[in-house]
């Protein structure tokens, strides 16, 4: 059976791989030039951006994720780096027992928790109720990968799998902890500070915090060197070696549709290209509006739509500078506080500056010289979607101007490398849109919600629309690598179910 996939991003890419496995004919098409989708990087001189992965979930065993990824790819060709440590944060108001400002997020858990306790003593207690969560945490797959097994083996499973009341129990431990309400509890006033500006100032489960913890100490969420694109270069090849193939350069039009089934996809030059299955593993809201020209909605899409179920996640300005320095004396990636909010042209007020140094991966810049990122969240990311098109040149204006504030602000963090700044590159939520289609500039899907019980998802059907299956990062709230990887597994698996197809992972 021959199956059209819509999009090379991560989900695309993951599909086409299994379907192929399983005997399918696949055939991707990307708009772009190159693979990954919002999985990327690119080069400006002789320095790469990297605008995705700061670490890979289940880079190793240590995560239920590493089995998908092993499927997919040989992660022996791959070199992960592991930080000691993941994030620096520079308080405003309250200084350690040592007289430091900066609070160190460890990934190792032991010195973590160490660390802890030396500082905040008097905090014993809400420490190793944390640090203890985790080690709980690291006895269970998560989530749990479950394929069809024979009997016996199903049944050792399901024997393994009622361990899981303990994970359970943890979560409803935990279900209403933000960094917030836990930073609340510390007696210490440094330690205080410094849960709380977890995520600068925004209310977060703390479960995001943990969750990701767990596989880091274990070092199964390594960054992967050579940077977001190189890792999807990597799928890409594995998708061509099992046989498929990808049409680059070729943005969809529409999803043709006849007598109430998908036939095929009508692409640039009005070429149509007919297939049995299509599989949309592209932009979700683009797919039902644009490309299906909104004939396929129900209640439940009408509401995603209007935003009354779940908000885009935030979109993302990037400001990227190739700097003539050797910066590895300081440390990767660090927050702190501005004496002044900086003020974006979408009227977005920040009062912390974050710093990405890749001085740890030496293919990002050449010897002695140093790829920086600085990035901000924003929800207003439809401001640079419609000053872009409604007005190119003040929409580079306003960025030039941007930009320049940004640098000066890194100048005076890094002690005057001003002079010494080679390249430059700003992106914004419309660079997103024009190169991925992601819907409002949008970094990753869907935002999750703040009740972590509240279990939204986007089905692989649409009502009243055959041979048609929808599957991304958009499938499930938070998104990111390791979901759309599964998405794409998860969409191949449906279909062979469907079509009564073995489903093989090899």
């Amino acid at each position: 059976m021959k199956v059209n996939i819509i999009g090379a991003g991560i989900s695309g890419l993951s599909a086409g791989c299994y379907l192929q496995m399983c005997g399918f004919e696949t055939r991707i098409f990307e708009k772009h030039t190159i693979p990954g989708g919002l999985c990327t990087s690119w080069k400006k001189g002789d320095y790469t951006f990297d605008g995705c992965a700061h670490w890979i979930l289940g880079s190793d065993s240590g995560s239920s994720f590493h089995k998908i990824w092993d499927e997919l790819m040989d992660l022996n060709a791959i070199q992960f780096h592991h930080h000691d440590v993941r994030m620096a944060i520079e308080l405003k108001d309250h200084v350690n027992k040592y007289g430091e400002k900066t609070f160190y997020f460890y990934t190792n858990l032991n010195k973590l928790e160490a660390y802890l306790l030396d500082l905040a003593p008097e905090d014993s207690y809400e420490i190793k109720r944390l640090v203890n969560s985790v080690r709980i945490m690291q006895e269970f797959d998560l989530p749990p990968i479950l394929d069809d097994l024979p009997f016996w083996e199903a049944t050792k499973r399901g024997i393994k799998m009622a361990r899981y009341w303990r994970f359970f129990k943890l979560l409803m431990e935990w279900k209403n902890e933000t960094n917030f309400s836990f930073a609340k509890k510390l007696k210490n006033p440094f330690l205080a500070e410094s849960i709380r500006t977890l995520y600068d100032e925004h209310e977060v489960n703390m479960l995001v915090f943990t969750m990701p913890l767990a596989a880091m100490d274990k070092q199964s969420a390594g960054y992967p060197i050579g940077g977001s694109l190189k890792f999807a270069e990597h799928l890409e090849q594995r998708y061509l070696s099992l046989g498929g193939k990808i049409h680059y350069k070729t943005p969809v039009h529409k999803i043709l549709v006849k007598d109430g089934r998908a036939t095929g996809l009508l692409v640039r030059n009005n070429v149509v290209h007919e297939s049995d299955i299509t599989v949309s593993a592209s932009d979700w809201h683009w797919t039902l509006f644009e490309a299906l020209d909104g004939k396929f909605i129900d209640k439940k899409s009408q509401q995603f739509a209007d935003l009354k179920v779940l908000e885009p996640y935030y979109g993302v300005v990037q400001f990227s500078f190739g700097i003539n320095a050797d910066l590895r004396h300081l440390p990767h990636f660090t927050r702190f506080p501005l004496e002044k909010p900086i003020v974006s042209p979408d009227g977005t007020s920040y009062d912390r500056f974050e710093v990405h140094l890749y001085h740890y991966d030496p293919t990002m810049a050449p010897e002695g010289k140093t790829s920086v990122v600085v990035s901000y969240y924003t929800k207003k990311g439809d401001f640079w979607i419609q000053l872009r098109k409604s007005n190119r040149a003040q929409y580079r204006e306003v960025k030039k101007a941007f930009q320049e504030q940004i640098l000066n602000e890194l100048d005076k963090r890094l002690g005057g490398i001003k002079d010494k700044v080679e390249e430059m590159d700003f992106a914004t939520p419309a660079s997103v849109l024009r190169y991925t289609n992601n819907w409002k500039g949008s970094a990753q899907g869907w935002l999750p919600s703040n009740n972590i019980f509240e279990l939204y998802s986007i089905g692989f059907y649409l009502p009243g629309l055959r041979d048609f299956f929808y599957s991304s990062h958009w499938s499930q709230p938070g998104g990111g690598l390791p979901v759309a990887a599964k998405q794409g597994r998860d969409v191949a698996k449906e279909i062979c179910k469907k079509y009564k197809v073995p489903f093989k992972t090899r």
